[in-house]
């Protein structure tokens, strides 16, 4: 098992790790809209917010050797139900033609006021 413990600015704020890597599985843990360089939060509308999330989740594949098109399963926690059509449209914006398996929980806060965090489970070469 390998443990992730930062990609550029993006790294845990707390006793986790950001991603790990464990028989050909990458497990990413929840990603909020972050500054990917700096790693500071991001707040803004809940379409900027999932877009940014993904975004960050992109990268982390990337730099662990998946990609978006080897995503499994996704569970995105958002404020409310009122945002889950504005997630669903970045999810097919984000994935295209692909349709990993997903949940969407509605959480009511997430961590400094943002409106999503996205957990991702992928393949890794």
């Amino acid at each position: 098992m390998k443990e992730i413990m930062q990609v550029k600015g993006l790294k845990p704020r707390g006793h986790y790790a950001l991603a790990l890597i464990h028989d050909g599985l990458i497990f990413i843990s929840g990603q909020l809209s972050k500054d990917p360089e700096t790693g500071e939060n991001r707040p803004g509308s809940i379409k900027d917010e999932t877009m940014r999330a993904l975004n960050n989740v992109d990268l982390i594949l990337r730099e662990c050797g998946s990609s978006r098109d080897k995503v499994l399963k996704t569970t995105a926690f958002v404020g409310g139900e009122d945002d889950w059509a504005a997630v669903n449209q970045c999810y097919a914006e984000f994935f295209g033609a692909r349709h990993p398996a997903r949940s969407i929980v509605p959480v009511g806060a997430l961590n400094a006021g943002l409106k999503v965090e996205i957990e991702v489970i992928a393949a890794v070469e």
